[in-house]
């Protein structure tokens, strides 16, 4: 069932939010080549704790592997899509980096997603990011009182599949706020006028997975690292939002 947030609630989510989202512009300024996931996922940490809050992913148990997710923050360098494990590899001139965080401040939680571009990146790489945050931009465009969620996957799917890029369907957007992940499953792609109406008060996450070669996906033994099945990069970017009666409220702007 999914649950409409009163106005105390989404007041904590948006406190969340904003300091998730300060937690990347902190990564933003950190990215660069020699760097380690670890040593970003270590900082991220630091911020957290530094500021009253905790990580949502840290220990987080998820099916089908049920293995205890080891990091605060998910960290995916280039083919890997998503719910990377952020360890000792070094970032290079080039690579693309999606940071993945989910905030928990007084029990109420802020995912947000970004994709830095680590040094001189190619033209491909950076045609696949912009794609990636145009698309989130106009499927957050979309959003009100009364539409479908086939809407706002579509607002995705028909921006980037016309530049040559794939939209990745097993994974997509989710409520939260209360719990990481909540009701409804917010696809990325999608018909106009199908799916499950929004109504005001819905609290959930928009966070398109773009590849730019086949949308197919692999999970790594890990239990956790997805990647493109093809090798080719990936990108996402994600907000937390909140809808209401004339558009959505995004949630994690710093």
């Amino acid at each position: 069932m999914v649950l409409l947030k009163n106005t105390v609630q989404i007041e904590g989510i948006r406190r969340a939010g904003r300091l998730a989202s300060r937690c990347l512009d902190m990564v933003a300024g950190r990215v660069r080549p020699g760097v380690t996931t670890a040593k970003l996922d270590g900082l991220v940490g630091q911020f957290l704790t530094g500021h009253g809050a905790k990580s949502a992913t840290l220990g987080y148990r998820e099916a089908p592997a049920d293995v205890p997710f080891p990091a605060n923050s998910c960290i995916s360098v280039n083919d890997e899509v998503v719910h990377g494990i952020p360890g000792p590899r070094t970032l290079r001139d080039g690579d693309l980096v999606k940071v993945d965080v989910t905030v928990v401040l007084d029990g109420f939680m802020g995912d947000t997603a970004r994709t830095f571009l680590v040094g001189a990146v190619t033209e491909a790489g950076s045609s696949l990011a912009r794609a990636a945050e145009k698309s989130l931009e106009l499927a957050i465009g979309v959003v009100r009182d009364g539409v479908r969620l086939g809407d706002i996957g579509h607002a995705v799917q028909s921006h980037v599949e016309p530049l040559g890029f794939s939209v990745v369907r097993e994974f997509g957007g989710h409520g939260v706020g209360l719990e990481m992940h909540e009701p409804p499953t917010v696809p990325h792609h999608g018909v106009p006028g199908r799916g499950m109406r929004v109504r005001s008060g819905m609290v959930f996450t928009i966070e398109p997975m773009i590849n730019q070669g086949a949308r197919d996906v692999e999970l790594l033994d890990d239990g956790w690292t997805v990647v493109t099945a093809d090798g080719s990069l990936s990108a996402q970017f994600e907000h937390t939002l909140v809808a209401t009666g004339s558009g959505a409220e995004i949630l994690t702007l710093s």
